[in-house]
């Protein structure tokens, strides 16, 4: 498991592979249930988990990014 401020020290290629392996894996785990052959069940929720924490940090960088080529754009003008 992945957690929130180790993602926030990773570049954004990292993250998206998290982000990319823990999907995969959340796919094969849904397979798995569907088929009754599950051995852990809580591993679907880790992995929505640090799919989510992926999401959040992408989202904040890109946010953050956007308000300072806003700020930066205003201060030219």
């Amino acid at each position: 498991m992945t957690k929130a401020n180790e993602l926030r020290e990773m570049s954004d290629e990292q993250v998206r592979a998290v982000w990319k392996d823990a999907a995969e894996s959340l796919f094969k785990l849904r397979l798995q249930a569907q088929t009754e052959k599950l051995a852990s069940p809580s591993e679907v929720r880790k992995n929505r988990k640090t799919i989510a924490r992926c999401q959040t940090v992408l989202t904040e960088r890109g946010k953050s990014g956007a308000a300072e080529s806003s700020e930066a754009a205003a201060d030219a003008v």
